[in-house]
């Protein structure tokens, strides 16, 4: 069996809309909501690219990636905020194995900790699962990065280990995270998300059966 290569595609859950990046639409929410403040370019700590010194030189990467199929990059708007509030990728799909990797993910401080990141992952995992057919879904972060492995954990994904030395980003060793979910895993995550959806008062990470830590929920 030959798995198919997702194609961009609009999702739409209560809380965000999800499309295909496009630089001249997207460039000043996502700049806004990323360098306003210098408190927000610490976002960017653990991603292989960022902070951009003007406008103009995140415009230009935005039109860098603009094209590229791998990754899929997409952008994620806050109904509430109504504004465009950080980015997510679709990448690394293997075909012949039914594995796929969700990543490139950032947000603004304006909506971290909260339903944005827990909704877009859930559309996002509905359509490798259940539209796609996928057999994997991975999610890999710079082990330094408690809360995006706090997120992982919080998602529904399993931690399988430690890749050290993994790769050279910004300069620095980065020793990566490794976490999956898998289709037999998934019936029952979409389930616990569902349930979160209804009671968002509920805690996720309980739902999916796992400890709560010290960092607040999203």
């Amino acid at each position: 069996m030959i798995w198919q290569i997702p194609t961009p595609t609009r999702f739409e859950g209560r809380h965000v809309l999800i499309t295909r990046l496009t630089p001249d639409e997207d460039i000043d929410d996502l700049y806004e909501v990323s360098h306003s403040r210098d408190e927000f370019k610490q976002l960017w700590k653990y991603m292989t690219y960022g902070p951009f010194g003007s406008k103009e030189e995140m415009y230009n990467w935005l039109q860098s990636i603009k094209e590229s199929t791998d990754p899929l990059f997409y952008t994620v708007f806050s109904k509430q905020l109504k504004k465009k509030v950080g980015m997510y990728a679709i990448m690394s799909p293997k075909t012949r194995h039914g594995r796929v990797e969700l990543g490139n993910i950032w947000y603004s401080p304006l909506v971290q900790k909260t339903i944005v990141n827990s909704e877009a992952t859930f559309l996002f995992l509905s359509y490798l699962f259940d539209d796609l057919k996928y057999r994997r879904v991975e999610w890999k972060c710079d082990d330094h990065n408690e809360a995006s492995k706090y997120a992982a954990t919080r998602l529904g994904f399993t931690y399988e280990g430690l890749f050290r030395h993994h790769m050279i980003v910004k300069g620095k060793n980065r020793d990566t995270a490794w976490f999956s979910m898998l289709d037999s895993e998934w019936p029952e995550r979409k389930g616990d998300f569902e349930r979160y959806f209804a009671n968002p008062g509920l805690s996720l990470t309980k739902l999916h059966g796992r400890q709560e830590d010290t960092l607040p929920q999203d």
